[in-house]
């Protein structure tokens, strides 16, 4: 199309077409530069702006939400209980069938992480765990380990230390109890 121009424009005022055509190709070429730096730049911004609408506002609504729960839940939060769905679990004489099945769980889901000694590999060794932990707290963070190094003070301090979260590893309630005896028998429960 510029050529086009550039054509009649030369043939209507009988000039050189040669100079008329390197002049208009040099301000082409600069216009063309321009308009792509332009169209790049506001690509970048739009894209940086996370798109289009108002969808920042419904975000930062939530987001407010979702804090004033995490701060009324961090009161209710108990210590020696934890969070999840087991408040009260009793424990009597060792269980050696369950204790066998919490070591097989072990050895696939817990081993790379964790010693039976006290000490650190990823996270912290076993040895003891259940004199520092109620069997209720222990279990709960079997099941539930976000939500408890999320409130837990002692878990959000040993964070500091291991520097990786503990995975979810998605055991069922039963898993988390044969785990549970498994650390007794490794702590020495008859």
């Amino acid at each position: 199309m510029p050529l086009l121009i550039v054509f009649m424009i030369s043939v209507i005022t009988k000039s050189p077409l040669d100079f008329k055509l390197c002049i208009l190709l040099k301000q082409t070429d600069t216009t063309m530069k321009k308009m792509l730096a332009i169209t790049i730049i506001s690509a970048l911004l739009y894209a940086c702006s996370g798109g289009a609408g108002n969808n920042d506002n419904s975000n930062a609504d939530s987001n407010s939400t979702d804090q004033n729960a995490g701060t009324k839940s961090l009161a209710d939060y108990d210590p020696h209980r934890g969070e999840g769905k087991f408040s009260n679990v009793e424990v009597g004489p060792l269980d050696a069938t369950m204790a066998d099945a919490g070591k097989k769980i072990f050895d696939v889901k817990c081993s790379a992480c964790h010693k039976l000694t006290d000490e650190k590999l990823v996270g912290p060794g076993w040895a003891g765990v259940t004199e520092r932990h109620q069997p209720a707290w222990i279990m709960n963070f079997i099941t539930n380990p976000d939500a408890m190094i999320d409130k837990d003070p002692a878990l959000q301090s040993q964070l500091e230390i291991c520097l990786v979260r503990m995975p979810n590893q998605n055991l069922t309630d039963d898993d988390a109890r044969h785990i549970l005896e498994f650390m007794r028998k490794n702590d020495g429960a008859k």
